[in-house]
């Protein structure tokens, strides 16, 4: 008899493949990063923490993001390089085990205004093709149903060479387009009040014109005078008529100015090109106030608004029209799409439905095709990026989401963390930057980056799982738990602010009076009329200022000191202090070094290659010229002013020699909203999107107003800073000012003296009233779903 002992097989050796399982970070310096090193593990989801201003997005978005698209675009030739952007190489030591990069970040979409949730998405693309197969009368391709494409006619000769000789043939061609004629796809014709944009008493050297920009020093006065088809020293009023429609309506005409070759256009035009074309909310802000006040926006008569000419307008199916399809609540579109029943277009109605199912999945099914990119929400913006990830056969990529809950009510949360554990499912690498407990929550991995923010933060003070963060000494470990507790009594309202029969968008007539003199908060569902009621029926009013969630602009020239006007008293006291003139002291204007033209540094570009960026070899850095740094006040000169913190500012502008009042009123706002640890010069695009609503806030903080509505003001905010933000609310309150606050964060929820609740759903389910009164009185109820998450989240 034979024994067998059966032994278990030794088990495989790890293939070499399966090595690179971490993205390595070492040595990362960008921004305020000081030298750090991580590892993060690919195929999980991490979640990266700390307070603003810490140094999350420089490592996730800065560093890792930043290479892994570098490094893709290496991989294209020299040729197609040349057509792309120049990206630099982060300051790093090593980053191995990069995956490409698909960034979902915060950015508004593009402003222009032929932009629309359709277009941004190609959702309009799919369904211009389903209209050009299935519409009824076929009235030619995809294009002639796109409001960007005009019909074009043309006919004329050409050669023909068939072998048997050249002949001439005359051919008529069509180009079809959708494009209303009238208002040119746009929508919307605009109508311009001419008092608002000269005084015919003046000439033009007097100063007629009074449209910002247009004065006579500049080049567009030179135009004007200069272009002979009028007197500029005669008045306006005493214009003939050719005078008149020649500075007006006149088209592009090719002139001569002092010897140089130009082209003049009329006032008219000129203003539609440089002024109406963009999205009236990107422009600056006097340009703004001069279109809101000049020119009146109306839908189109001969389209309705709807771009579309009348043949785009005539083809439909099933009795819809591509203009129709297009204004329906996208869940709606969802629901008239599964009735068709066509199996020669099949596959494009799979796509379409998949397309619109990802919308109300995301929870933005209360949206239209049509509604205009540029009034989207950071949040709504961003959420619609996500939609061509959700139903993407890639793998092994990993994704990078900026706070993918702003503008989300606690409802939705849910929601969003289901879709980013999706993606991690699939096999993919997500990093998220979040502040959310709810989010955090759900980590496979957590990064917290402090210990504090700017100069103080830069160091990684966790890794690991959840709950070891729960336990850990860490800010955010400490906060993760925190929960707001009701007020045990409300401020009194000292007025009434009336809102009557408001419709804008989904509004259902709302009437409702809005409480003064105390903190009320505007809560709901994403989409349910929140900014609507805001932004139609309260902002623009006299003595509301309004902060909402659009980003500041600037340049790398432009700082702290120069968005909030801060520079200006500082140049003044150093010019009263010197005996000079204020411009010195302005890296922009005369004091700017002249090797680096005030900015610091000297780019060298190498084509196709990393652009190189040294510091400036004659002003180490410090962007004025040697002379300028001679000047001082309080013993310092201005490079080393800009290189305060705000703390340091403070206390150096509040007293002694350097005691400048005006300065120190804007500084004091800096601490106030949490800014106290920024530098002075500080450039703008280095500021985390968290620091830079609060740098927002405190600027508009010097406004005269009595009432101040802020929008969302806890986006980008860490969980302990949200305490310093109530504290702020109750400072201006307690002053004498009414707050309004559209948020979602149940601590300001919490902290309110007066709830209005909109809903009960998004889109058409909401635009109604469904709670008006005292946060408690809200728990005690839980009639709607903001009550029943406010209550969870207090403990009663």
């Amino acid at each position: 008899m034979t024994t067998t002992t059966s032994t278990d097989p030794p088990s495989p050796a790890l293939h070499a493949a399966d090595s690179h399982d971490l993205i390595r970070v070492q040595g990362a310096r960008v921004n305020n990063l000081k030298d750090v090193s991580i590892e993060i593990p690919k195929r999980r989801l991490t979640v990266f923490t700390g307070i603003s201003g810490s140094g999350k997005s420089s490592l996730v978005f800065g560093t890792i993001a930043a290479e892994s698209q570098r490094l893709i675009n290496e991989t294209y030739s020299a040729f197609v390089q040349g057509f792309m952007p120049t990206l630099a190489r982060p300051d790093v030591d090593v980053l191995d085990g990069l995956t490409t990069a698909i960034i979902v970040d915060q950015e508004r979409m593009g402003a222009n205004v032929r932009s629309t949730v359709g277009t941004a998405t190609d959702a309009n693309a799919l369904l211009r093709l389903l209209f050009s197969r299935l519409g009824t009368p076929h009235i030619g391709p995809p294009t002639a149903y796109s409001f960007n494409i005009p019909m074009r006619k043309a006919s004329g000769a050409m050669t023909v060479d068939r072998g048997k000789g050249e002949r001439i043939v005359v051919r008529d061609a069509i180009y079809h387009g959708g494009m209303c004629p009238r208002c040119e796809g746009m929508g919307s014709i605009t109508e311009m009040d001419l008092t608002q944009l000269y005084d015919d008493t003046k000439s033009l050297n007097e100063g007629a014109l009074t449209i910002p920009g247009y004065s006579m020093e500049g080049w567009y006065g030179r135009i004007f005078t200069g272009s002979g088809f009028f007197d500029p020293d005669k008045p306006l009023r005493e214009y003939t008529r050719t005078e008149l429609d020649d500075l007006l309506h006149k088209g592009p005409t090719k002139i001569k100015v002092e010897g140089i070759n130009l082209t003049y256009e009329g006032l008219i035009p000129r203003i539609q090109k440089s002024m109406l074309s963009k999205d009236v909310d990107t422009l600056q802000p006097h340009v703004r106030a001069f279109v809101e006040r000049a020119v009146t926006f109306t839908a189109c008569p001969d389209c309705g608004g709807t771009r579309l000419n009348e043949p785009a307008r005539s083809s439909r199916i099933q009795g819809i029209n591509i203009a129709e399809a297009c204004a329906m609540q996208i869940d709606d579109l969802a629901e008239w799409l599964r009735g068709l029943d066509e199996p020669s277009v099949a596959p494009l109605l799979a796509g379409l439905q998949h397309t619109f199912d990802s919308f109300v999945e995301i929870g933005l099914g209360y949206l239209s095709l049509d509604r205009p990119s540029g009034t989207l929400s950071g949040g709504e913006a961003q959420r619609t990026r996500m939609i061509r990830h959700l139903g993407s056969s890639l793998t092994d990529v990993t994704y990078v989401f900026d706070e993918p809950t702003i503008g989300l009510h606690p409802h939705d949360i849910a929601r969003m963390n289901g879709l980013l554990r999706r993606l991690r499912d699939k096999g993919n690498t997500v990093l998220v930057v979040e502040h959310k407990p709810e989010v955090i929550a759900i980590a496979d991995h957590v990064i917290d980056l402090g210990p504090g923010a700017g100069a103080g933060g830069g160091e990684v003070v966790f890794e690991g799982t959840v709950e070891a963060l729960r336990s850990s000494a860490t800010l955010t470990g400490r906060h993760l738990d925190d929960r707001a507790s009701l007020k045990p009594s409300v401020r009194t309202p000292t007025g009434r602010l009336e809102v009557r029969g408001a419709d804008t968008n989904n509004l259902q007539d709302v009437d409702v009076d809005i409480p003064l003199g105390v903190l009320a908060v505007l809560t709901g569902v994403a989409g349910s009329g929140k900014s609507s009621l805001i932004d139609g029926s309260v902002t623009g009013r006299e003595g509301v200022v309004s902060i909402d969630q659009t980003g500041i602009k600037g340049s790398r020239r432009s700082n702290p000191a120069t968005y909030t006007g801060l520079l200006d008293p500082i140049r003044a006291a150093f010019a009263k202090a010197n005996g000079v003139k204020p411009a010195l002291f302005s890296a922009n204007s005369e004091g700017a070094c002249p090797t680096c033209s005030g900015a610091g540094v000297i780019y060298t570009e190498l084509g196709f290659m990393d652009t190189v960026a040294t510091t400036c070899e004659d002003c180490g850095g410090k962007r004025y010229e040697a002379t300028v740094l001679d000047y001082h006040l309080g013993g310092r000169d201005i490079s080393e002013v800009l290189a305060m913190s705000v703390s340091e500012a403070e206390a150096f502008f509040g007293a002694g020699e350097a005691r400048t009042p005006a300065a120190h009123v804007i500084l004091q706002r800096f601490i106030d909203v949490g800014l106290g640890y920024l530098r002075l010069g500080q450039p703008l695009p280095t500021l985390s999107g968290g620091e830079r609503q609060r740098l927002k806030l405190a600027t508009h903080m010097g406004e005269k107003g009595g009432v101040y509505v802020l929008d969302e003001p806890t986006s980008g905010l860490h969980l302990a800073d949200v305490r310093q933000l109530l504290a702020l609310l109750d400072r201006l309150v307690d002053g004498g000012k009414s707050v309004i606050v559209i948020e979602h964060h149940q601590a300001v929820m919490a902290h309110a003296d007066w709830i209005i609740d909109l809903g009960p759903g998004a889109g058409r389910d909401g635009g109604r009233i469904v709670f008006e009164g005292p946060p408690a009185d809200l728990v005690a109820a839980r009639s709607t779903l903001t009550g029943e998450h406010l209550a969870a989240y207090v403990g009663t």
